[in-house]
C-alpha cells in the first residue's frame, strides 16, 4: 500500500516517527526527524513569506499554547467543541476534545491547551491594532501548535492530537476590504471539477481574491499538479454557524483514498471579536471588526506533499520534490574511499554547502548511495572520481531522469542553481553513460 510505503521511508530515513516509541507510542503524537524538520520549516517559511506579503499590514505574532478557561467560554469551545462518544451500553454523550490543565500551586486555575492558534490572534487584536497605528485591514498570523484530544486518532500522520497550524486572521471593517481584483479577475479557480473564472464567482471580491492567492500558492509555489488541487464550498449545514462563506482547500491524497481537506478560507464575520468583546474606535465609530481566516494544517500538508510527489517503479522508490520543499537539494559522493578522492569530495562539499542544502555520504557502493538519495528526494548528486582530480570537473546526476553530465568545478554553483530552478539537465551539457 502507498501509505505503508511512504510511512516506511518516513520512519526509516528521518522524516517523522511515533513519539516515545521506546516506551510504547501513543496514537496521535509524532516526532519530526532531521529531514522532516527541514521540510516542515521550508513549508512554514514559504507560507509565511507568501501570505504575509499580500498586504503591508499583515504581521506574524506568537501566542501562548495554554490559555485560560474564560477564553474558551467566550470562544464557544467549551460548549461546542465536542465529538460524540458511545459507551459500552450504547449511550452517546458529547466529549469535549480540549486538553484540560490545572495551573498554580493549588491547582484552582483551570487552563486549556489551545485547540487552534486563532484564539491568540483574537485576544491580541486590540493591542496590535493600537501598536500598528489603528489601520484596517490588519492581519495577524500565527504558525504554532494546537492540541485536540481526539477520541480515536485515525489516518496515521494526517489526524493528530498535537499538530501545527499556519493561520492568518485578517481583521477588516465590514464592506471596506479593498483588494486588487483586476490582478485575478481572469484567473480560473479549480472548484471541485470545474475551472471557473474569478469574475464569474458570486461572492465578495476580497474573498475571491484570497481564493486565487491560495490556489497560486499551491500550484506555483508548492508546484502541486492542478489535477491534485481543488476548492470545495461547504453549504450551510456543513460549515460552522458563524462562517458566512467557507471553502475547504483539498488535495488528492491517494494514500487516504482521494481528495482530503488540508486547509480552508473562512469568512467568520464578527463572531470572534464580539464574543471576546474587542471593539475598537475606527474613523470615529465603535466597530467589531469582521474576520477572514486563511488556515492550513502544516502536518496534513506535509503528508500530502509526500503522497503527491512519491513515485515507485520496479527499480526504485523516490520523492520528486522540487527545490522549494525538498529537505536536501544536493548530495556529494566520493566514487571510492581512496586515491585522495575523499579529500577532493570534501573540498567540493565545503565549496557549496553554504549555498545549498547539502549532504555528504561516503558509505556503501555508489549505487546504494544513489538509491538512498533518491529515496529521500535529493534533487542532484555530485560524484567525484579519478577524472575529477585530473580535469577539475565532477559528475552531476539528476534524480528524476537519472541522466548525468560533467561540469567544471568553477561552474558548479551556477549550474546547480539553474538545475534547481527548473532548467532541464539535458539542455546544459552532454550526457554521459
Amino acid at each position: 500500500m502507498k501509505s505503508e510505503d511512504i510511512l516506511n521511508i518516513a520512519t526509516k530515513r528521518g522524516f517523522f516517527f511515533p513519539s516515545g516509541e521506546i516506551y510504547g507510542a501513543k496514537a496521535g503524537f509524532w516526532t519530526y526527524g532531521h529531514l522532516g524538520t527541514i521540510m516542515k520549516h521550508k513549508l512554514e517559511n514559504l507560507w509565511r513569506d507568501y501570505f504575509l506579503k499580500l498586504d503591508d499590514n499583515y504581521f506574524e505574532i506568537e501566542g501562548s499554547n495554554i490559555l485560560s478557561e474564560e477564553v474558551f467560554k467566550n470562544s464557544g469551545h467549551l460548549k461546542h467543541f465536542n465529538d460524540p462518544l458511545e459507551d459500552e451500553k450504547g449511550n452517546i454523550r458529547q466529549f469535549n476534545m480540549m486538553f484540560r490543565l490545572k495551573a498554580g500551586v493549588t491547582g484552582d486555575e483551570i487552563m486549556y491547551l489551545s485547540p487552534e492558534t486563532a484564539q491568540n490572534s483574537y485576544i491580541s487584536f486590540k493591542r496590535e491594532f493600537m501598536a500598528l497605528r489603528e489601520k484596517l485591514p490588519m492581519g495577524l498570523a500565527i504558525i504554532g501548535r494546537a492540541f485536540r484530544n481526539e477520541i480515536n486518532p485515525r489516518q496515521g500522520f494526517f489526524r493528530l492530537r498535537e499538530f501545527t497550524q499556519a493561520e492568518l486572521q485578517i481583521f477588516f471593517k465590514e464592506d471596506e476590504f479593498k483588494v486588487n481584483f483586476d490582478e485575478v479577475k481572469d484567473y480560473k479557480l479549480k472548484i471541485m471539477n470545474k475551472d471557473i473564472k474569478c469574475s464569474d464567482i458570486k461572492v465578495p471580491r476580497f474573498y475571491i481574491y484570497h481564493l486565487a492567492k491560495i490556489q497560486q500558492f499551491y500550484l506555483d509555489t508548492l508546484k502541486i499538479p492542478k489535477d491534485k488541487f481543488r476548492f470545495r464550498e461547504l453549504d450551510q449545514k456543513e460549515r460552522a454557524f458563524y462562517n458566512k462563506i467557507h471553502y475547504d482547500i483539498e488535495l488528492k491524497i491517494d494514500s487516504l483514498g482521494g481528495f482530503k481537506e488540508v486547509g480552508g478560507l473562512h469568512l467568520r464575520q464578527d463572531y470572534d471579536t464580539k464574543n471576546h468583546n474587542v471593539s475598537v474606535s475606527y474613523n470615529g465609530k465603535k466597530i467589531y471588526p469582521h474576520v477572514l481566516e486563511i488556515s492550513i494544517g502544516v502536518d496534513r500538508n506535509i503528508w500530502a506533499l509526500m503522497d503527491i510527489f512519491y513515485k515507485k517503479d520496479k527499480d526504485r522508490e523516490l520523492f520528486l520534490f522540487n527545490r522549494n520543499i525538498t529537505p536536501i537539494e544536493v548530495a556529494v559522493f566520493p566514487l571510492v574511499n581512496k586515491d585522495k578522492i575523499p579529500e577532493k569530495a570534501e573540498e567540493i562539499y565545503e565549496l557549496i554547502k553554504d549555498d545549498f542544502n547539502c549532504f555528504y555520504d561516503s558509505k556503501g557502493s555508489i549505487g546504494k548511495r544513489y538509491a538512498r538519495s533518491d529515496e529521500i528526494g535529493i534533487n542532484f548528486c555530485i560524484t567525484i572520481d579519478h577524472d575529477s582530480l585530473k580535469k577539475g570537473d565532477v559528475t552531476i546526476r539528476d534524480r528524476s531522469s537519472m541522466n548525468q553530465i560533467r561540469v567544471k568545478v568553477k561552474d558548479l554553483k551556477e549550474t546547480l542553481n539553474k538545475f534547481l530552478d527548473g532548467v532541464e539537465l539535458n539542455n546544459l551539457g552532454k550526457l554521459i553513460n
